[in-house]
């Protein structure tokens, strides 16, 4: 995917997901993060931004420190709105150089449109989760990510962060896990072992667990939110693929 689709699910993200909480309200329940109020989750993504704010103005990483965010929620809207611009701001050009915390990472601007694209990706369903309650699941399935980003996500998360984690698998769990995204025509497969990260290849044709469906069926259920994708095999092997 280029740069500026990623700036651009942004920005698209992003306002869906202020849309969504602020029709949920500040104190409703976030069922897709347990014990979290959309206040907290409004919270937790501008301070990421401010975060990716920082590390976009020091590439050395050595002061980049999330901002502090204020706890009255229409001073945090404001907040949050400054951050995103911020950052936004930070991301015009993908090659500019930036600080990131995860291993074998481009360390570049780029890197942080695409992480970024995501992260408000997957909290966007959060608030609408949030908005819909937990009578009404079915309207945050109607909103469907396409193939193309959707697979682009579950190659962020299963070829960058998981294999970039600061600690290794800590399980006894070992295997193979097949992803099958139909709709993009494509596959992957993760590599399990005990005491070391996963690895991360396209293709393959099966493995001890198996996860397929859509790619954003796909996407959702790696990401541990609710999902129609289809989960055979070794179960176990879930554990270790719990997001960051």
């Amino acid at each position: 995917m280029q740069h500026e689709r990623f700036v651009a699910e942004i920005r698209n993200q992003c306002a869906a997901l202020r849309s969504a909480a602020i029709a949920a309200g500040p104190d409703a329940q976030v069922p897709t993060c347990p014990g979290w109020t959309v206040h907290r989750l409004v919270a937790h993504l501008a301070r990421v931004q401010s975060w990716a704010r920082a590390a976009l103005r020091d590439p050395t990483g050595k002061d980049v420190r999330a901002g502090r965010r204020p706890e009255d929620w229409d001073e945090l809207l404001v907040w949050w709105d400054e951050q995103l611009s911020g950052m936004i701001d930070g991301l015009a050009d993908p090659a500019s150089p930036a600080w990131l915390p995860w291993r074998g990472v481009p360390r570049n601007a780029g890197s942080w449109a695409r992480r970024q694209a995501h992260e408000a990706a997957i909290h966007r369903l959060d608030a609408e989760h949030a908005r819909a309650g937990n009578d009404d699941p079915d309207t945050v399935a109607a909103l469907v990510f396409d193939p193309e980003f959707a697979a682009d996500g579950i190659e962020e998360l299963a070829g960058w962060l998981l294999p970039s984690r600061a600690t290794a698998n800590t399980s006894t769990c070992s295997g193979s896990v097949f992803l099958h995204a139909a709709d993009a025509g494509r596959s992957w497969t993760l590599r399990i072992e005990p005491g070391v990260a996963p690895t991360f290849s396209a293709g393959g044709l099966e493995g001890d667990l198996t996860i397929a469906g859509t790619a954003d069926s796909v996407y959702r259920r790696l990401w541990g939110r609710p999902s129609h994708a289809t989960v055979t095999g070794d179960t176990t092997l879930l554990e270790p693929l719990a997001a960051p």
